[in-house]
């Protein structure tokens, strides 16, 4: 698992955030994910909107990308910030059909796909059209953070993952976006800095 030191400015913004906003009562990796989220946006009603699997799903994503599972990525926004390993996203190169209605991200999951097969650890936060593409295919993820943003589809998407049944992190509202979905994946990438006494 990777490792990082913790600069003092962002251990004082978690010290903060908890002394606004009560968290401890969560298990660690979805206090991870929801803390990470909140410190990306500044946005403390993510807590009550965010939808985390179970704990132990979480830890078999945490466990499955230290063991190099595949990590996907809907746009690069997304992939860079994802700070402790490399990204696949494909949207540069994929065409989309305005013929049939094939957006480019969603193009960009189907070439992702055929790229990392299934056990991949898929990150939406943009393109509600990628999470929608995502959801057709035969994908079998090890855990989908989907998080896109937008008033067109965002919500939708979203509740249409959380009704799929796939191992997600999710969340009811129109907000979202790149930032707090690659924070969702770094909570994952480094959740040896999540336990309790670490930040």
């Amino acid at each position: 698992m990777s490792r990082r030191q913790v600069h003092p400015i962002e251990r004082e913004s978690y010290r903060r955030l908890r002394a606004r906003l009560d968290t401890g009562h969560l298990p660690p990796l979805t206090r991870a994910v929801a803390e990470r989220v909140i410190h990306s946006s500044a946005d403390l009603s993510y807590l009550d909107d965010l939808v985390i699997a179970e704990e132990a799903v979480l830890r078999a994503a945490a466990e499955a990308l230290a063991a190099g599972a595949p990590l996907v990525a809907d746009v690069e926004m997304v992939a860079a910030g994802i700070t402790a390993r490399r990204a696949l996203c494909r949207v540069r190169e994929a065409k989309g059909d305005p013929a049939t209605g094939l957006t480019r991200s969603a193009a960009a999951v189907r070439m992702a796909l055929d790229e990392v097969g299934p056990g991949a650890v898929w990150v939406i936060g943009c393109a509600p059209t990628a999470l929608e593409e995502l959801l057709l295919l035969d994908a079998r993820p090890v855990l989908v953070i989907g998080l896109p943003v937008g008033f067109v589809g965002a919500a939708e998407s979203k509740a249409a993952l959380r009704a799929s049944g796939l191992p997600a992190v999710s969340n009811i509202s129109e907000k979202g976006g790149s930032a707090v979905a690659a924070a969702a994946a770094n909570a994952l990438l480094y959740p040896d800095l999540y336990e309790e006494s670490s930040l």
